[in-house]
């Protein structure tokens, strides 16, 4: 036991190493270079800032209630002929042979198949089996397969995504896990999320996104000055509870329901800022976020229209970043 427990202590203290390619983080090399990352796991709770929402919409946090446990299977359930059908208030959703309806990740990844739904996650989100599913018509059987999970298990994908069920949705029909931790959503035919329409109405709006003159700018703002926005318009934020250099992630866990890592963008595509300021970080789950002189930033989801500062000063921790890659300390 006394082994067991040094394991687990070393396991938990452990860093993690990681790609870092914005230029100037920590020495004067250009090039991609290797660094020291550590998640400050035990600090992960901080700065969730207003609605959190539900802890395993982001794949981990507290204890698994009651309900959940109830509803959980220790031995999923095959998939069976699965069905489309039409649920008020959410569209065309896939359900399993039993009629449950069947949810997709945003923190997954589809290409390649991954799944980051393990542990507490993966009990109130139980995954499908990929034995046994069969495709209906409406459902192309080439989009069926499977992936493998951290526990040996293969899990049904469709369209690269891995499958899951809800454990609160109790009877045939339900979709009672749509929308929560703004990170779950119920499946279409074509593997898209069947409150948009599925990949259809998603290109509709990747089509006008891309419309955006930039995918990174500064623009002023009447309380606070220049300030970095997102192709959407949204204000970019930093987190005090992070770093540059070691580079530091106190972002974590649930607090990612409420502050959206900033996707990576070409630094010569942006626009007011030094392209020298703009670079990338792999995060702890693997997924690459932007950083702007070397710090990662945020999206806050109470920004809910382009323009919007309602982040600045969260918690004393939170600020929008300048054009020159600096924290802006005046309130919002």
């Amino acid at each position: 036991m006394g082994n067991r427990n040094r394991a687990t202590t070393a396991a938990a203290g452990s860093v993690l190493t990681v790609l870092l390619l914005a230029s100037g983080c920590g020495s004067g090399d250009d090039e991609a270079r290797t660094v020291t990352v550590q998640a400050a796991g035990a600090e992960s709770a901080v700065g969730h800032g207003a609605g959190d929402g539900e802890g395993y919409g982001a794949g981990a946090g507290a204890d698994v209630d009651a309900d959940a446990d109830a509803g959980a299977e220790e031995d999923p359930s095959p998939a069976g002929k699965l069905s489309v059908r039409e649920i008020p208030e959410v569209g065309r959703v896939v359900t399993d042979g039993a009629g449950a309806t069947l949810y997709r990740f945003d923190k997954d990844t589809a290409q390649p198949p991954r799944s980051n739904c393990a542990d507490a996650c993966a009990t109130l989100w139980p995954a499908v089996p990929a034995d046994g599913a069969q495709a209906p018509a409406g459902v192309d059987a080439g989009l069926l397969g499977s992936v493998e999970r951290p526990d040996g298990t293969r899990q049904l994908t469709l369209a690269g995504w891995p499958v899951y069920r809800y454990a609160k949705d109790t009877l045939p029909g339900e979709a009672k896990g749509e929308g929560v931790g703004g990170t779950w959503h119920a499946l279409a035919a074509d593997g898209g999320k069947a409150a948009d329409g599925g990949k259809a109405a998603d290109a509709g709006k990747a089509a006008d996104a891309g419309k955006e003159s930039a995918p990174l700018s500064a623009v002023n703002d009447a309380k606070l000055g220049k300030l970095l926005v997102d192709g959407q318009g949204r204000t970019l934020y930093r987190f005090g509870k992070d770093s540059a250099w070691p580079m530091k992630f106190g972002c974590l866990d649930a607090c990612l329901n409420t502050w959206k890592p900033a996707a990576p963008v070409e630094a010569e595509k942006a626009v007011g800022i030094s392209a020298g300021l703009v670079g990338s970080a792999e995060r702890p789950d693997g997924t690459r976020q932007l950083t702007i002189d070397c710090w990662p930033v945020y999206t806050f989801t109470g920004d809910t229209a382009p323009g919007q500062t309602n982040g600045q000063g969260v918690q004393g921790l939170w600020f929008a970043v300048n054009d020159a890659g600096k924290k802006i300390a005046a309130k919002g």
